[in-house]
């Protein structure tokens, strides 16, 4: 069972982000790390070869920095990496990374399955999968909470707000996978230190046979307009408990509209 993980290197949420002019998510003046909605995706494929026999290669697009996505997919016990990295791809757009994305699993070989985040930490959109699919002509199943493979056949639950769906894609698929779907491992010292040993692969576009005029941000079919930055919170109203606490409460909650 041959698995390609879809990762990407994000600016960590904890940590106080913004925008460049070009109303682009910084990516240099705060720390990032491995989404953390793509480590679920990571621990499901090293689970799946795990139960069976086969490898798992992590893919990422982004620059320098964006290895370390690699890197800590490797410790968590990835097989390979693969990093696609040129200039000419700041900026892009969904549409644009599902074309780099795909080219990429193309050149990789033909994987048995497609695994991704539900979504990035950053852009939070979460169409890049189905786009994705659509490129490669691999059937999807998106929003795994629980997923099993026996066989030629993939098995998952979806769970929505008034109903859990079982669906189940003949293989090769592509299936992006939920937080609720597993507990990703941390990586142990031995992990660590064998991922030093792993291959990792670094393409440019010219490696896949992309054009630069089909991605980046010139080539953009959506684009930020601007951003404002969020205002700080305010101190909250102070109201002293004189015997009519409750009642006072009551009026706010009834003046707001929130009862």
């Amino acid at each position: 069972m041959n698995i390609v993980v879809c990762v990407k290197y994000v600016p960590d949420a904890q940590s106080d982000r913004g925008f460049n002019e070009d109303n682009t998510t910084d990516r240099e003046g705060v720390e990032g790390l491995l989404s953390e909605l793509d480590e679920y995706a990571v621990e499901q494929a090293l689970q799946i070869v795990e139960a069976g026999e086969g490898e798992v290669t992590v893919l990422t697009i982004g620059p320098a920095d964006a290895a370390e996505a690699v890197k800590k997919s490797l410790q968590m016990g990835a097989d390979k990496g693969v990093h696609v990295s040129d200039d000419a791809i700041a900026g892009s757009d969904a549409l644009a990374t599902s074309l780099v994305l795909a080219e990429a699993i193309k050149k990789i070989g033909t994987p048995d399955i497609v695994l991704t985040g539900m979504a990035s930490t950053d852009g939070t959109m979460g169409v890049v999968p189905a786009m994705l699919a659509e490129r490669l002509g691999l059937p999807q199943v998106t929003y795994a909470s629980e997923l099993t493979v026996d066989g030629g056949v993939a098995k998952m639950r979806r769970d929505g707000d008034t109903a859990s769906e079982t669906i189940e894609a003949s293989l090769p698929a592509l299936i992006s996978v939920t937080d609720q779907i597993n507990e990703p491992r941390y990586p142990s010292f031995k992990g660590i230190m064998a991922a030093k040993k792993k291959p990792v692969e670094e393409w440019s576009l010219s490696d896949l046979g992309v054009d630069a005029g089909q991605v980046g941000l010139a080539n953009a079919a959506t684009a930020v307009e601007s951003t404002t930055k969020r205002p700080p919170r305010e101190q909250g109203t102070i109201v002293t408990d004189e015997g009519d606490g409750g009642t006072k409460l009551a009026e706010f909650l009834t003046t707001n509209k929130f009862v």
